[in-house]
């Protein structure tokens, strides 16, 4: 794994326009992370202007917590954009076991080969074809219990997929990395992980996209560290994660990351 704090330098110098279709939820908070740790987010998600927006984006994050028909046909417009001009974009699966809609969605999304899939361990193995033991958009599976079915999945997309979970799990099918970094307390706020998408993508602009996504899970984890240190519980956490973000070095983050080859 190459330095971390490269990848967080050179995120932050080229400030990727990251176009955003996400969930009612995360829009506000995403947003905001996406300021703080240094690059700058754009939520269009009509139909009728995401095809044109997506042209004009450095990378794209789709998610489909709260996806309708118009939503999802607005996500592939976006993707396809993306794909044909080689730019970054990130998946998020969010619920996918639940229901019928949610599975042809992701299966048309994965059509277009997103550059990094994410999601809980959850969606990985429904993702996958495997059995799961999702509890709606929570996990009931462990990271370790989806390292073959990232691996598989990788392996049909041509891309990267990210594992999350107390350690996440990176993989393009071929190699991997293990990224043993964050704060119980970030699994008590919701839309962290949705957050997350936009800091991938934008470390993926004009940066490998397997060492980008390990870069960006190890920095938004080591944030959560430091926020930890202060905050007294889950509302003075939001506020200090996005300090944290904001303040978080190069140095800092290579010396904090704590990214193993799996």
């Amino acid at each position: 794994m190459h330095d971390t704090g490269a990848y967080l330098a050179q995120m932050r110098e080229t400030a990727p326009l990251v176009h955003n279709i996400t969930n009612f939820v995360a829009m506000n908070v995403m947003a905001n992370v996406l300021l703080a740790v240094g690059a700058s987010p754009a939520m269009v998600h009509a139909r009728v202007e995401v095809a044109e927006f997506a042209g004009l984006a450095q990378a794209l994050t789709v998610n489909i917590g709260t996806a309708d028909p118009e939503w999802g046909a607005a996500m592939e417009e976006a993707g396809t954009v993306m794909a044909d001009n080689g730019r970054p974009w990130v998946m998020d699966p969010v619920g996918v076991a639940a229901t019928t809609f949610r599975q042809d969605l992701s299966n048309r999304l994965i059509g277009l080969k997103p550059t990094v899939i994410r999601g809980n361990a959850s969606e990985i193995l429904t993702l996958a074809g495997l059995e799961s033991t999702a509890r709606g958009v929570d996990a009931g599976d462990t990271v370790s219990d989806a390292e073959e079915a990232a691996r598989q999945l990788a392996g049909r997309t041509g891309g990267v997929v990210a594992v999350s979970g107390p350690v996440d799990y990176v993989t393009d099918g071929m190699r991997g990395y293990r990224i043993d970094n964050g704060h119980e307390m970030m699994g008590r706020i919701t839309v962290m992980g949705c957050s997350l998408n936009g800091v991938i993508a934008a470390f993926c602009v004009d940066q490998p996209a397997l060492e980008a996504t390990a870069a960006a899970l190890a920095c938004y984890g080591l944030a959560g560290e430091i926020a930890g240190q202060s905050a007294k519980g889950p509302g003075s956490f939001q506020v200090a994660f996005l300090d944290a973000l904001y303040g978080l070095s190069p140095e800092e983050a290579t010396k904090g990351a704590r990214i193993t080859g799996a």
